[in-house]
């Protein structure tokens, strides 16, 4: 009898030795909400090797444009192969408009839960106030349509929506005729800033807002100008470390690297991965 408990005394310390060993190994591993927009890589061959490159740069999330042309048997496939997921996709307000049903269906069946509508084109663009407000309660009719599915509608800013309408930018303007929990945020930290506002207070003005955050900095005129005037974070011009401890602070979920012409994408998103794995 003795010696079976100093057996399995044996064990018990083996298996707790073992269970310390793999949650250090756990805890080494990347587990924060990092992901990539695929539209940084729309010039890199294939969605596969698309795909590979992000796996290789060490992500384990995309950001999709659409349906990146794929069924989403096909889309499913490529995702288990390169061990990815889609915690976002980027749909156009014509498609969100015209063929809701086709969208919820699509991303169900990758289990995608967050559309963010990203860009309006010059020719629907509001121009005024009231423009502005007529879109928030557009996007808050559509939004409460995807919350039915359990899903959220977001909106991605460029630098237009940071015009002012008695005090407020556009988007503050269009967000506020929206219900808070049917229209969510995107923020763009780069074009936030080169419509001339500041990332840092635009984030505390719309706490509860933002759930995801676009990763990228500016680089000024005169260098990168070849890419748009884009750069990795923290290696540009915005204090990256204050808009990451305010995003943190204000409950943003996602952090998305992107980058709008890059040279060299596989350089690009394996290096800004890196720092936010630094300084989250």
């Amino acid at each position: 009898m003795h010696s079976i408990g100093r057996i399995l005394k044996s064990i018990s310390i083996l298996l707790g030795v073992a269970a310390v060993s793999t949650g250090a190994f756990a805890s080494d591993q990347p587990t924060k909400n990092i992901a990539v927009q695929m539209y940084t890589l729309r010039n890199v061959g294939t969605v596969n090797e698309q795909f590979a490159m992000a796996h290789d740069a060490g992500f384990k999330s995309v950001e999709l444009v659409g349906t990146q042309d794929l069924s989403s048997h096909e889309m499913n496939r490529l995702l288990k192969l390169y061990d990815l997921n889609v915690m976002a996709a980027h749909v156009q307000l014509t498609e969100l408009q015209s063929n809701l049903d086709k969208v919820v269906a699509f991303n169900k069946a990758i289990h995608n839960r967050i559309i963010i509508m990203p860009w309006l084109d010059s020719s629907i663009r509001p121009t005024n106030k009231q423009g502005w407000q007529a879109l928030g309660k557009e996007l808050d009719r559509i939004g409460a349509k995807l919350k039915k599915h359990n899903m959220t509608l977001a909106y991605h800013n460029h630098d237009f929506e940071m015009k002012k309408f008695d005090g407020k930018t556009a988007l503050e303007v269009m967000l506020n005729a929206a219900k808070n929990g049917n229209v969510k945020l995107e923020m763009d930290a780069a074009w936030v800033s080169r419509g001339g506002q500041d990332p840092v207070a635009m984030l505390h003005r719309l706490a509860g807002h933002v759930i995801t955050i676009h990763v990228k900095d500016n680089s000024g005129i005169g260098t990168h100008d070849d890419e748009r005037n884009f750069t990795v974070a923290g290696q540009g011009l915005l204090s990256w470390n204050d808009i990451l401890l305010s995003a943190k602070a204000v409950g943003v979920k996602w952090f998305v690297v992107e980058h709008d012409l890059p040279k060299d994408p596989r350089s690009v998103i394996t290096q800004a991965n890196q720092f936010l794995q630094e300084n989250l």
